[in-house]
């Protein structure tokens, strides 16, 4: 050997002792795998002398020189590696191209970012690879040496290429860590340089009509007229490549050969299937020794089969195939390119089949070639990609490829289905790849990073479609959710298999209408009359929308003061508003929004899913006394109500299972608040944002609980599903119970009140509990405590506090571990049962929105095993001794609550009897609790100040009979109230039932009073019931606190005043050219109108008040009439008109033409008809009167009771005149 080096050293002469070292280098490693390197030929080659390790060293040493970009040299930088060192050494992507200049490389590395923008270029390393292309397991291509062996991805090799000994000058290598897959991949960029005595014998095979060839007609009829032991050979173009397949252990694949419009199919298996690579669309090829046999599972139809000494010959060499390639690309595919990215034609040209399903439109692919670059990876294991920016494509209807596609890889699709908008979330255009179909890529990237879609856990969903008959709309649909949810809950809420899971269950429970047919794969890869799952897909514009928790946040923060318009916030009579008027009514507004847009108005055009785990308030919450919706990315507050199983009405919140459950709300109201300043001078000024001071919003939702899936139960939810013992229900409910809640990584509920359901939560710690039953509870309010030095989150001095008078069911138990919400033991129940009064204060206030009126609950004590730390005192747990106070517990960070739903016993509760609106009027009870639905909501402002402070709300409620009751709520001591909005049922607990000065009745908050929302309405408008129908004279006995507000029809008797002026807006004093006040410089003014007529029903009669816009319906005046009174009105200013009044002297001129027409105008047969209001009774009504008479020469004196004093509020369509 010593020789043969020196020989080699001689025929080169090197120039260098580095040149020299090189060389023997070179020499060393081909000594070393030469045993590899000499492998045995391949079948369809010639059979070659075996080289020995000169000659392969020669031809090495001159196929390096031949690759260099600099003549009559030797590459001392590069460094020859064997394949281990290869995959151990090498961890980074990279590429080897030996014939690159400097220049070279760097334009082609500029060229490479520019078409991937976002991605770097491979880095190149100076290293050499020799060794010998073999055929590896399932039919993959590997090259190899006596250290080892590597995956190997050619573009277009020939089957004369295996078992050789090759050297490669260009290549990619993708170690494992980077592309994905369990191995590192090498790409071979250009040919390999074989090191044989002839390479170029291996690099053309004949493919001519020989001896024995037939074509494609020929075999057409072979396999019609099949005959024993007949072997052929068949020469023809590839039509289409069906994927590599693998099934009970056997690898397969087909492919067709075509000629003019005949085709027949090859099976290929076993020690063949290295053909995959070697066969693409468009090549002609020639493969011998093939034989008939019927293809069982495939309708009993006969297929050409390859047999062990078949040979599959092509007919070009490798460059002139690539060239072939490029040149012979069909038109077609060009043509159904540029289709898949116009919109319009791919719409009108599918056709579409009518669907039972509104909205659901049943449509068929097309077939289509295409060709492009993959620009984005949308998740590698579910075989999402973006093609050229616009096109998506989906490979999960094929087996997943050994090389998974990168960006920058440019493909060949052949056979691939077109579908247009199948899924709303992902590009309009999608290409989907059947079994039919042949993907194959024609340039490797030469971009490289980790791919940011890269999750291992996407790859559960395609065998979940394998497993169902989901359609494509529906997989492509999981898909995007699946990487929605793993965004906004991996790692902090659940690991990445369970996300997969969860998206798939999600599909499951509301996508119900796109199933698809069983599939049969021979008939979807062989049958000319084609047909696969792919063929027909569905288009649903209505599917629903899964959105994050801070998505929907910054959704409707931005939307909050998008779609503000104050001019739509105030009421008609906006116009005629003062200043005062007008700013108080823009300090509070409300927009609200429901998750499905069918059922309103919406956020976004689709209905919308929100995925998050229920949770009590934390410390930093702005909302602290309601319920949370948290995932990874944020949190919101939620106002939620619940059915009771018993009576099977909706009420507050009262399970405590629910909280750390992982829960899908599928329908809710999102909720928007906003609070203005501002120092609008008139309703002109409102599209000048300058005259807002201040503003912020804040944001809610609203659900019911029986509009939840439970995706991940925590462990008190699984034990209260047990607990009811429906199977069928926990199914529906709940994804793979204790198997989803055992992946799940449970977020703690807060660092001072750990989850039970979390690992280290204080499961296995002892603990004493009690069970007591909620017999009232206070509102949560700010309580001045004194300032702490560890009152980091919460203002100095100000916490939050409430209080429960709870009656206990039992004496304390002791445990060993958490009991949680398990069913209640004898033990618990063998005390006789007393009070005990709870206080929440601080960081314990949290459990405000759980615990609810006449609801069982188990206190767990952790870390405690002293029972007296229950009880409150250690003389009420000794034998006679009786307590005359009950005790008082000071609720402590660790305690917990539980809801028992299915206690055992109950004791006697001493809970409020809850009222209706109607009996609050009527009682005579100081304290009231009464339920009812909320009509009108007022803020009340601090008029002494021009900042418009907030100092409460007035709440108008009533209730189905339309009796209507105002709740005054005042805001200064208790923390903002959510869902006080029209629409709403509320419940109000120990409210002060008030008499006002002229005996009307209305209800005041205290601090110890409670408003709990028990029923949601639709979010868009509050649906109240009218207001009763009155008669005048009943009304007017009746004395006003019964009913305050009622609908009244009767006949307009006559006009008592008229009264219609221009006042400031600043001051009220009247306007005409300027203000009439000397010390007021507003140069704004208004317009107000006002009137008071007599009404009779026959009954009695009143005295109705009309203002604003009411007068001149109340006229019968057009608007063009209206707007020329107001002109003529602006020099004058003001005028009044007593039209019955002949005591009475009007202001101005009776001469006046203007005041002549409204005179007419007032007396005039039109004006005096019947009408139909509703109408308010004013509180400062008149009592009686002595009234003089005079008949003849005689006075009488008489007592009168005074007319009935109303304000009208609607004048009914039924009452508009015929307009002048």
């Amino acid at each position: 050997m010593q020789e043969e080096q020196q020989r080699l050293l001689d025929d080169f002469k090197p120039q260098s002792e580095a040149e020299s070292d090189w060389l023997k280098n070179i020499f060393g490693f081909i000594l070393k795998h030469h045993s590899v390197l000499t492998c045995s030929p391949a079948p369809s080659s010639e059979v070659h002398p075996i080289p020995g390790v000169y000659q392969l060293s020669v031809c090495a040493v001159h196929s390096i020189q031949k690759k260099l970009s600099i003549a009559h040299s030797l590459p001392v930088s590069y460094r020859l590696l064997s394949v281990s060192e290869l995959v151990s050494q090498q961890h980074l992507s990279c590429v080897s191209n030996l014939s690159w200049s400097t220049n070279q490389q760097r334009a082609w590395a500029r060229e490479a970012e520019l078409a991937a923008p976002g991605h770097k270029a491979l880095p190149r390393v100076n290293l050499l690879l020799i060794g010998c292309l073999t055929e590896g397991q399932g039919g993959a291509w590997r090259l190899k040496d006596s250290s080892g062996s590597v995956q190997c991805e050619c573009l277009s090799p020939s089957p004369q290429w295996l078992n050789r000994p090759v050297f490669l000058p260009h290549w990619n290598y993708i170690p494992h860590n980077a592309s994905g897959q369990a191995e590192g991949c090498l790409e071979l960029i250009g040919p390999p340089v074989f090191l044989d005595s002839s390479p170029e014998l291996g690099l053309a095979g004949s493919c001519g009509r020989g001896a024995g060839h037939v074509g494609v007609r020929e075999a057409a009829k072979s396999l019609r007229n099949r005959v024993k032991g007949q072997r052929l050979t068949v020469c023809g173009e590839v039509g289409s490549v069906c994927p590599l397949l693998e099934l009970t252990g056997t690898s397969f694949f087909c492919f067709t050969l075509t000629e003019e419009t005949v085709s027949v199919s090859v099976l290929v298996q076993k020690s063949r299937v290295w053909w995959w690579p070697c066969v693409h669309v468009g090549l002609r090829v020639c493969v011998t020794a093939l034989r008939v046999c019927a293809l069982r599972g495939w309708r009993g139809n006969n297929i050409l089969c390859v047999t062990q000494h078949s040979q599959l010959h092509t007919n070009c060499t490798h460059a002139h195939a690539h060239t072939q390639s490029q040149q012979d690309t069909p038109t077609s595919m060009m043509t159904s390119q540029a289709a898949c990215v116009d919109e319009g034609s791919g719409e009108e040209a599918e056709p579409e089949v009518v669907s039972p399903q509104f909205g659901v439109r049943m449509k068929c692919s097309r077939i289509i070639n295409y060709q492009g670059t993959v620009s984005k990876v949308l998740s590698e294991g579910a075989g999402l990609y973006v093609m050229d920016g616009t096109v998506g494509m989906c490979l999960s209807y094929q087996p997943r490829a050994r090389r998974t596609l990168r960006v920058g890889d440019r493909v060949e699709l052949h056979h691939v289905h077109f579908l247009y908008r199948p899924c709303p979330d992902l590009p309009p255009s999608m290409l989907c790849t059947c079994l039919r179909s042949s993907l194959r890529v024609t340039t490797f990237s030469a971009v490289g990073g980790a791919s940011a879609s890269r999750r291992p856990g996407d790859q559960v969903l395609p065998r979940l479609l394998l497993q169902s008959d989901r359609a494509v709309s529906d997989y492509l649909w999981a898909c995007h959710v699946s990487s929605q949810l793993t965004d906004s809950l991996v790692p902090t809420v659940l690991q990445l298999p369970s996300v997969c899971l969860l998206s798939w269950r999600l599909m499951e429970k509301h996508l119900r209408h796109h199933r698809r047919k069983h599939r049969d794969i021979y008939s979807e890869m062989l049958d000319t009359e084609h047909s696969c799952p792919l063929s027909q897909y569905s288009v649903d514009p209505s599917v629903p929308q899964c959105v994050g928790v801070l998505e929907l946040c910054e959704s409707l923060q931005t939307d909050c003061w998008s779609s503000f318009c104050p001019r739509s916030l105030v009421s008609s009579d906006g116009p005629s508003m003062t200043r005062v008027q007008l700013n108080s009514a823009l300090s509070w507004s409300c927009r609200t929004l429901t998750s499905d847009p069918r059922t309103g108005t919406s956020l976004r055009g689709r209905p919308l899913l929100l995925v998050g785990v229920l949770q009590l308030p934390s410390v930093k919450a702005e909302l602290k006394h309601c319920l949370q919706l948290s995932d990874g990315t944020g949190s919101i507050s939620c106002v939620v109500t619940e059915t009771t199983e018993d009576r099977g009405v909706q009420g507050g919140c009262f399970n405590t299972a629910w909280i750390g459950c992982l829960v899908c709300v599928f329908r809710f109201t999102m909720v928007t608040e906003r609070f203005l300043q501002s120092q609008f001078p008139s309703y002109q000024h409102l599209d000048q944002d300058k005259f807002i001071t201040h503003k912020h919003c804040r944001t809610y939702l609203q659900f019911s609980l029986d509009h939840v899936h439970i995706l991940s139960p925590s462990v008190a939810m699984d034990t209260y599903l047990r607990q009811k013992g429906a199977e069928s229900c926990e199914n529906e409910r709940t994804d793979d119970g204790e198997a989803s809640a055992r992946k799940r990584k449970r977020i703690d509920e807060d660092e001072a009140l750990p989850s039970a359901s979390s690992p280290g939560g204080g499961a296995s710690r002892p603990c004493i509990s009690m069970v007591i039953s909620v017999e009232s509870k206070e509102g949560v309010a700010w309580r001045n405590t004194g300032a702490r030095s560890n009152m980091k989150d919460e203002e100095a001095g100000l916490r939050l506090h409430f209080s429960v008078k709870a009656a206990v069911i039992g004496s304390a138990v002791s445990w060993e571990r958490d009991p949680k919400n398990v069913p209640i033991t004898d033990t618990e129940t063998r005390a006789g049962p007393g009070r005990v009064y709870l206080v929440f204060s601080g960081v314990t206030a949290r459990w405000f929105p759980v615990l609810q009126t006449g609801n069982v609950y188990r206190l767990v004590a952790v870390n405690a095993q002293d029972p007296s730390a229950l009880i409150g005192s250690e003389l009420r747990g000794q034998s006679r001794v009786k307590l005359h106070a009950d005790s008082t517990l000071q609720v402590q960070s660790d305690w917990r609550f539980y809801t028992l739903t299915h206690p055992r016993n109950t004791c006697t509760q001493s809970v409020s009897r809850i009222m209706s609106v109607s009996e609050v009027l009527d009682t005579s009870l100081e304290l009231v609790c009464f339920q009812g639905l909320l009509t009108e909501r007022i803020p009340l402002c601090d008029r002494t100040t021009d900042t418009q402070t907030r100092t409460g709300v007035r709440l108008t409620v009533c209730d189905h009979t339309g009796s209507s009751l105002q709740v005054y709520h005042k805001l200064s001591h208790t923390p903002y109230p959510p869902g006080l909005l029209p629409g709403n049922t509320l419940l109000l607990s120990r409210l002060q039932r008030r008499l006002s000065r002229s005996g009307s009745v209305y209800c005041s908050y205290l601090p110890i009073s409670d408003i709990t929302v028990t029923s949601l309405g639709d979010g868009s408008s509050a649906h109240t019931p009218p207001p009763p129908m009155m008669h005048l004279g009943h009304w007017l006995l009746s004395g006003g606190q019964r009913c305050p507000l009622a609908r009244v029809k009767g006949h307009l008797v006559c006009f008592l005043l008229l009264h219609l002026q221009w006042v400031c807006s600043l001051c009220s004093s009247t306007y005409t050219q300027s203000c009439s006040s000397s010390r007021c410089r507003s140069t704004s003014s208004i317009f107000q109108a006002k009137a008071k007529v007599v009404v009779d029903d026959g009954t009695g009669e009143a005295h109705v008040w009309f203002s604003g816009s009411l007068v001149r319906s109340l006229l019968g005046l057009a608007d063009s009439q209206w707007e020329g009174l107001q002109r003529a009105l602006r020099v004058k200013g003001h005028i009044r008109i007593y039209p019955k009044g002949r005591c009475l002297v009007s202001d101005g001129d009776s001469s006046d033409c203007l005041h002549h027409f409204l005179s007419c105008v007032c007396s005039s047969d039109v004006v005096s008809r019947p009408i139909s209001f509703t109408c308010r009774k004013l509180t400062n009504q008149r009592s009686e009167e002595v009234k003089r008479f005079t008949r003849c020469d005689r006075d009488f004196l008489t007592r009168l009771i005074g007319p009935l004093q109303l304000t009208c509020l609607d004048l009914h369509a039924d009452s508009a005149p015929l307009l002048r």
